[in-house]
């Protein structure tokens, strides 16, 4: 019976076939240094072979730094968490650092760059575009209309993100072993599967709030309170200080519920919500009101702005959405 995982065991000492080598599993993207000469690159992981998803624990041995500058291509999400030394993600002018006690999600779409110490040794699990959409898509039960886009920093101490690291690590260690058990389709395929759903499921992400929704997980009071308050008001100008007055709790209890649920503060709620308001009216209303009517309808007054926010939102400019929906009305026609 042939094994439904594939072992890896590398080891390269130059720079090009180290970034060969991780290329060919996450992506393409730039591997830089400035002690090439201290280049000791290990990576020994097990590939699941039903839908590629890799496991296991890697290191450079210089410092290195690793420039995702081709975001677009890049057809995987990464994710590592240090076992020793650090490293420091930088991604929309934010500086992230991770340790032990928190690791860090590369996702695809986005120009990031990160830094990894020499001293550095971290489990890492690289799991496909394609299963992670696919997966979701499962969850929600429809076909996704924008990326799936975490949180970066992933805590490794509590809560549910720290329950997925201690599983990832359970199963590279039992990998390591190399079981009859994990030779089992019917049992990795399961297992893989466990590890994409936990992971969309455990850390924020742009679908989290849906998620929730769809699979009955219960808000806070006053979360609910700030939500309703937010839809039945969203066209007017709405101030943190008017949330703490419908809700009765602090703007940093409210912080705190919309970060744990919604991975948003409440202001980049509402306007998420505002941006996903517009892109619906445009969809229904678009042939007889224009963009710039239906933006301003929704509070948005500086429209080059809101194009830039809504094209970040949805991958396409508010005119794309307007040519592809007139587009397909006249394919129904």
């Amino acid at each position: 019976m042939s094994s439904h995982t594939r072992d890896i065991r590398i080891e390269r000492f130059d720079l090009e076939g180290a970034r060969s080598w991780m290329s060919g599993i996450c992506g393409p993207h730039r591997l830089e240094t400035t002690t090439p000469e201290r280049l000791r690159f290990h990576h020994s992981a097990n590939v699941f072979k039903s839908r590629a998803t890799t496991l296991g624990v890697i290191e450079y041995g210089t410092d290195v730094t690793i420039d995702i500058e081709d975001a677009e291509h890049f057809s995987s999400y990464s994710l590592s968490l240090p076992l020793v030394g650090e490293q420091e993600l930088s991604k929309g002018g934010q500086r992230l650092i991770s340790n032990r006690d928190q690791g860090v999600i590369i996702s695809p779409n986005e120009h990031q760059v990160l830094a990894i110490s020499g001293d550095c040794r971290k489990l890492q699990v690289v799991i496909t575009r394609a299963a992670m959409s696919e997966t979701l898509e499962g969850l929600l039960q429809r076909p996704i209309d924008a990326p799936l886009r975490f949180e970066s920093v992933m805590d490794a101490v509590q809560g549910a993100p720290a329950a997925w690291w201690r599983m990832a690590r359970h199963f590279i260690a039992e990998l390591e072993h190399s079981s009859e058990l994990y030779d089992q389709a019917a049992f990795t395929r399961d297992l893989e599967s466990s590890l994409i759903k936990g992971l969309i499921l455990a850390q924020p992400n742009n679908y989290s709030e849906e998620l929730r929704d769809v699979l009955g997980v219960k808000l806070p009071h006053y979360l609910l309170r700030a939500r309703q308050y937010i839809h039945a008001n969203a066209r007017e100008a709405l101030h943190l200080e008017d949330l703490e007055a419908a809700t009765g709790v602090s703007r940093f209890k409210l912080f705190d519920a919309f970060r744990k649920y919604f991975a948003l503060s409440p202001m980049a709620y509402l306007k998420k919500y505002r941006l996903s308001a517009v892109r619906q009216e445009i969809l229904e209303h678009g042939a007889t009101r224009t963009i710039s009517e239906i933006a301003l309808g929704w509070g948005f007054t500086h429209l080059g702005r809101f194009s830039a926010e809504y094209r970040k939102l949805f991958d396409e400019s508010p005119s794309q959405t307007l040519q592809r929906n007139d587009a397909r009305r006249m394919r129904g026609a």
